[in-house]
């Protein structure tokens, strides 16, 4: 089956292997036309792979690739509509900022009055103007990512691919750049696939994530929908900082309805909506540590006392870390209502905002 109309990348049923080892396994992904799509997950997960399956860098097993309703599977790089901005820079360094713009549409031999509206129209876009006669050794680390970025931008692609461009960069860096990505984007409209380990960077940037483990795609989804509706544990450890927090107990049925037990804990899930029919097993609920109240329990359906370990001040917020019986947990609350090391606290939360999976990991 052919890619739709308004389909700007589809993969289907895409595999590679070197050798014996499976790297990415069917995987199917659509792009819509404009849509920024984030792949994110742990080193070795396969997502620069696919990345480069799709920028025409590494041949794949099996599976098609259409880019705009185009089969370029077997597409050389340079025929695929694509720009591509990577990790390391790679600027020439004999070059001015403006011959490394230049360089590529030189070479495909583009008329030198459209070079320069091109340059011209980048470096706006880029707030790279005055450093156009710079050489990359007198530029900061994000200006020479402006300039990676500007090097792509200036090809006029359907197509922008960025491998964890941000990932070389300090942290105050890495905030700018994202949202001038973000705002680059939003002026563009092209459609952008965008591979990083870092959540924030996805949760910010992207229209939908498609997180990623073994070369399968665990979860495609809104940003959103991910960070509340986790379809397993390892998609639900992976996004929030710090991860949310796993209880390992029991899922009972008893007359009061469904409740998950762990020790002496009782969690009540009356109001519970389940995704599926729920079996009495085995099973870990999952709190994300921002969804947890402290020491202020009216209304809460669930609450217990927790002893208090570690408390780490984060500025605006503070990082609470206890011990819920034989359970670690982490809650965020505001830092003027932040408890001491060693003080007994009460914590309470909606079983609704919780998560459970089964035993199989999945979630119920």
């Amino acid at each position: 089956m052919d890619a739709t109309a308004n389909t700007s990348v589809s993969i289907q049923e895409l595999s590679l292997n070197f050798g014996t080892v499976s790297v990415l396994q069917s995987l199917n992904l659509d792009i819509a036309e404009g849509e920024f799509i984030v792949l994110l997950g742990p080193s070795g997960c396969g997502k620069s792979t696919l990345l480069n399956c799709i920028a025409g860098l590494l041949d794949i097993s099996d599976g098609r690739i259409f880019i705009k309703g185009k089969n370029v599977t077997w597409e050389e790089p340079k025929d695929r509509g694509i720009g591509m901005v990577f990790q390391s820079y790679a600027l020439y360094p004999q070059m001015s900022v403006e011959k490394n713009l230049s360089f590529g549409l030189k070479v495909a031999g583009t008329p030198k009055e459209e070079i320069g509206k091109r340059i011209a129209r980048a470096a706006e876009i880029l707030q790279i103007e005055p450093l156009l006669q710079r050489k990359p050794a007198a530029l900061s680390g994000g200006q020479r990512q402006r300039v990676a970025i500007g090097r792509a931008l200036v090809r006029d692609v359907d197509v922008f691919l960025f491998d964890e461009p941000l990932s070389n960069l300090d942290a105050k860096l890495r905030s700018e750049l994202r949202v001038e990505i973000k705002r680059l984007h939003q002026r563009l409209a092209n459609t952008m696939i965008y591979v990083t380990h870092d959540q924030i960077e996805a949760m910010t940037l992207a229209d939908r994530i498609a997180v990623m483990r073994g070369g399968v795609i665990q979860q495609l989804d809104a940003p959103q929908a991910i960070y509340n509706r986790p379809v397993n544990r390892f998609v639900a450890g992976f996004i929030g900082s710090p991860g949310m927090n796993f209880v390992d107990g029991r899922l009972e049925d008893g007359d009061g309805g469904w409740r998950f037990t762990s020790g002496d804990l009782t969690v009540p899930l009356s109001t519970y909506a389940f995704d599926r029919q729920p079996v009495a097993g085995p099973a870990v609920l999952g709190i994300r540590p921002e969804h947890i109240g402290l020491n202020s329990g009216s209304g809460w359906p669930f609450s217990a006392k927790a002893n208090v370990d570690v408390v780490e001040p984060m500025g605006s917020d503070t990082l609470v870390w206890g011990r819920l019986g034989a359970q670690s947990l982490s809650v965020r609350v505001p830092s003027e209502r932040a408890p001491r090391t060693g003080e007994q606290v009460e914590i309470g939360f909606d079983p609704l905002r919780a998560s459970l999976f089964g035993e199989d990991g999945n979630r119920l």
